[in-house]
This record gives structure tokens, sequence and C-alpha cells, in this order.
């Protein structure tokens, strides 16, 4: 392993701790219309409880122990820290593998599935740049282009000449990226969560199924009606990261809704797809770590990026897509259009998280596409 990686642990100060419950039991609670659902945002009752077991009931130190179970490093990468989780698997053949979250996620998210993975792979679960223990930015300019080539730089470190990357949502199109600027060096790239967009040709409308057409109706509801937190992210994401640094429950929120929006669409609440313990270790890593304003960040370098939505050639590295029938919007000839798909497959359950919501579904599809490779 390089020099340049240094070993890391996770030990929140019990004074983080002690600060983080009596912020809680002092919130300045909001009132809200009635009969609203979650409609025009988390309803207040619904998150009193949560932040109430976050107060009184959550143990995060139970949680920092299970996750400093995985071996965790640091490196400085293009002047900015860069996290990781590293397991090797015991099978020195194996292929290593990157995994990528999105936001609202962390590193956390691949919790339940890195033990598993680790039986056929050497994985990688990384922090992005400005996210968790890897922020938080150094600077302005971290676009998925930067991030993807300090993401090949950590592997290239570890020793990994040859490896595959998995991503959720943005993460996705971070690995894709990734298979774009080093094809020689990524042997495969499976996601989940993958959002494609039609062009404005008429044709890319001609001939889709019912089940396409749903998804295409999805992502118009998503971009009419679940922007809002895309639209102050990448104008004013300074601006947002005042309340969220400062207020625990703002940070929940914020982070929560998420989980509700885009995880299973058959699921109540956001812990009936992810374990409750799970989602407030992820929020709380967000916390601890004060990367709201950080993390956020990302959306602006995309929204001032001209070369983030320029055409690109289309990817050649094999590429393997996870869609979640109830939640997801990938539509197969648009994600063909820009990557060489060689595997798509279908899940009854599940959504943007999936590592979190079906870690076993999940497993056995990463599993399956490297199979192939």
């Amino acid at each position: 392993m390089s020099a340049e990686i240094r070993p890391f642990r996770i030990e929140i100060p019990q004074a983080d701790l002690d600060d983080l419950r009596d912020r809680l039991r002092r919130t300045r609670w909001t009132g809200e219309v009635a009969g609203q659902g979650w409609s025009r945002g988390v309803p207040v009752d619904y998150l009193r409880e949560l932040a109430a077991y976050w107060a009184d009931g959550y143990d995060w130190r139970a949680a920092e122990a299970r996750l400093n179970a995985f071996p965790q490093y640091l490196t400085e990468v293009d002047g900015q820290t860069i996290h990781f989780a590293h397991v090797p698997s015991a099978n020195p053949d194996a292929t290593p593998l990157l995994l990528l979250h999105d936001w609202p996620a962390s590193f956390t998210v691949f919790a339940e599935v890195i033990e598993e993975l680790s039986r056929d792979f050497h994985v990688v679960a990384a922090d992005m740049p400005g996210f968790g223990f890897s922020g938080p930015l150094a600077g302005p300019g971290w676009n998925l282009g930067r991030i993807a080539g300090a993401l090949t730089e950590v592997m290239a470190r570890l020793g990994y000449d040859r490896f595959g990357v998995q991503g959720q949502g943005g993460g996705a199109w971070a690995a894709i990226e990734i298979g774009r600027q080093a094809a020689d060096r990524v042997v495969g790239i499976h996601v989940n969560g993958l959002v494609t967009f039609p062009s404005e040709d008429p044709a890319d409308f001609a001939g889709l199924t019912e089940a396409e057409q749903e998804r295409l109706a999805r992502l118009q509801n998503f971009r009419d009606d679940m922007m809002g937190f895309n639209v102050i992210q990448s104008t004013r994401p300074q601006t947002l990261a005042y309340g969220l640094h400062d207020s625990p429950v703002g940070q929940l929120a914020w982070i929560v809704e998420k989980f509700k929006e885009w995880t299973d669409a058959e699921r109540e609440l956001p812990e009936d797809a992810v374990d409750r313990d799970l989602l407030l270790t992820n929020v709380s890593l967000y916390w601890f770590t004060g990367t709201a304003g950080s993390s956020a960040n990302l959306y602006y370098e995309m929204a001032h990026d001209s070369s983030a939505w320029a055409p690109k050639e289309r990817g050649t590295v094999p590429t393997g897509v996870a869609v979640a029938l109830s939640t997801d919007v990938a539509i197969r000839r648009f994600a063909e259009r820009d990557s060489d798909v060689v595997h798509w497959s279908e899940l009854e359950r599940g959504g943007n998280f999936l590592p979190a919501e079906q870690p076993a579904a999940f497993v056995a599809d990463v599993r399956k596409f490297f199979a192939t490779l």
C-alpha cells in the first residue's frame, strides 16, 4: 500500500455527541399546514419522533464500532482529502471493486454489503470528495471529471491496475466518467439508480413500452415536483449550509426527505426501506463532519460546468444496469446511447439506495454482472 495512504479510525469526541443531543432536545419546532402528509415536505409529527429517537434511543457508539470494523484510510489527491474503507478479499485473485455513493448518502450506505462483497472482490468504499470524512472541500472545481480522476488515483495507490466500479445515483455518473477517463483500467461498470434523459429527437419516444412510459413520467414528476433541493444546492449551497450546519433537525429533515422519495415506492416511511439506525448513522456522519455545505457544492459544480452537459463519446467499458421497478427512471435505449450496456436487470423491490434497501439483491446483481466479464 502506498506510503501516501494513512490508517484512519472514526472517533467522534464525546463532547460532540453531548452537543448533538442538547441541540436536538432544544429544537424550536415549526408548525405545518394540517393534513398535507409528505406533499409539502417532512411532516412535523414524524420528524419530532425521529429526532427524539436520535437524541435518546440511537446508539452512535455502536454504529461507530460497526463502521470501524472495516479498515479505513485517508489519502490526499490534488489537495483534497479522500476517505475510504478497504476490505481485501481472502481470494488474492479477486477483482478490485470501487463503490461510489451519491448525495445524500455516504460510504455508510454500503455497510450492509461490504463483507459479503469481499468474498469475491477487493472492496474499496469511498466517501466522495466533500462528503463525510472526505470533507470539507479544499477548494472549488470538484466536478465529476475531477472526482473521477481523484478516485482513479486512489485505486492506483492501492496497487490496483485493473478494477471494477459500482455507483448509485450520482455515483453512477461518477462511475461512468471513471470508465471514460480510464477505459484501459476499468474492467466493468455496474450502476443502479441511473438517471437517463431523452434527447429532443421525437424518435426517442417512439415504441416505448408501457413500463418505459411510466419511467419517463416518473422522471418528469421528479423534475416538476422534487427538484427544490437541486435548485438550492446548485445555486446557493453556502447559504443553505448555515442552517443545516447549525441545526441537526434541519440536517435530518433535508436528508430523510430524500430517503422517503428515492426509496422503494411501496414503502410508507423511509425506515421501512432503510434500517432506521443505518439512516441515522448516515445523517450523523454529515452532522459530525460538518459537510452539509461541501457535499451540496457538487450540485453547484455540475450546474456551472458546461462540459458536464456537453455531448460525450459513447463509453466503451462493459456496463451493467440494475433498475428498481417501483422507483427508477432508467430507459435502456437511452442508457445504451451513452454506454456499452451488456447487462440489464429489473428488480421488483428497492430504490436509489439499493445496497441499503435490498442488500442481498444488490450483491447478487453485482456478482452476476462481473461474472460475465
